[in-house]
């Protein structure tokens, strides 16, 4: 996809208007022990899109983590997602002292637009396919792509340190972070998913998955080549990746050599897939996350 100039300069002006606009709102907090501010950037990628940003007060550079968010499959749905599903996550890890990247993936907000019949197609570009031969890898290295961009971009603008690269992933954003540890990109130090998988909840239905078998195949083979520290977090009632299945997953992807520390967490609330997005659920894998980082030092 190619632009013109002026809109180019454009993508790159929108993140400085924003910063000082956003910024300024929390110019005045001192009630948080470490002072953060939150911004909205366009980010100029070969897919341009749109990213929640937070991070400390200064000029850093900071760490730096990504957070990759789920699917929906339709597009009303999609037209209508947040600009972040993760926010209060995303300032657990800026107060922590990281910089934090949420991208709004393509195909989302005013771009889900996807009208085949009528020959207008959207950018969404993270279908498995039908369940009879789902294409689970493709889909997963297609975010994980992003996440590359994003990562060489951010250390091309000096907002970040180029090494240490942390990427946090919900659902099939978690999905997409297991097919990145299989690339071992040289700047990630480590990978954290909740509730990662793809083909949950089938026609609405809980606990009914597309194809699990071939999820767990292709879980085992992005293990055979992954090598990054991973965390995976799964709750007792997701009834998108339930724990026998995620359990499957987690032996076919450490089989096959993949490192990967394992944890079922209890029930929580009505619904334990979107778990990550609670705030009440901060203290129940902080300390997990802190003590996995922790480890790595």
């Amino acid at each position: 996809m190619r632009f013109n100039s002026s809109v180019r300069r454009l993508l790159l002006a929108a993140p400085l208007v924003l910063i000082w606009s956003i910024g300024a709102a929390h110019a005045d907090d001192q009630a948080a022990p470490r002072r953060i501010q939150e911004e909205i950037w366009a980010l100029p990628l070969p897919l341009p899109m749109f990213a929640y940003l937070v991070r400390p007060v200064g000029d850093g550079p900071f760490p730096f983590v990504i957070m990759n968010h789920g699917v929906s499959l339709n597009p009303t749905d999609r037209s209508f997602f947040p600009l972040v599903e993760f926010r209060d996550a995303a300032k657990w890890f800026a107060k922590q002292g990281y910089l934090v990247v949420a991208p709004v993936g393509t195909g989302y907000g005013a771009s889900a637009i996807d009208i085949p019949e009528r020959g207008i197609y959207g950018p969404f570009f993270s279908k498995v396919g039908k369940c009879t031969n789902p294409n689970f890898r493709d889909a997963g290295l297609a975010v994980a792509q992003v996440d590359l961009w994003i990562i060489s971009y951010m250390i091309a603008e000096k907002r970040v340190l180029p090494d240490g690269v942390i990427v946090v992933g919900q659902s099939a954003g978690g999905w997409a972070s297991i097919a990145l540890s299989s690339l071992n990109p040289p700047q990630v130090k480590a990978i954290i998913t909740f509730a990662a998988g793809r083909g949950g909840r089938v026609g609405g239905k809980p606990n009914n998955n597309c194809a699990p078998d071939r999820l767990v195949e292709t879980t085992e083979e992005f293990g055979r080549t992954s090598r990054v520290p991973m965390l995976w977090i799964y709750i007792e009632n997701d009834t998108f990746f339930g724990p026998d299945l995620s359990k499957r997953m987690h032996q076919a992807f450490t089989a096959a050599g993949g490192r990967a520390e394992y944890h079922l967490m209890p029930p929580f609330g009505n619904e334990g897939h979107y778990f990550i997005g609670s705030p009440d659920a901060i203290p129940i894998w902080s300390p997990l996350v802190t003590g996995f980082l922790a480890a790595l030092k």
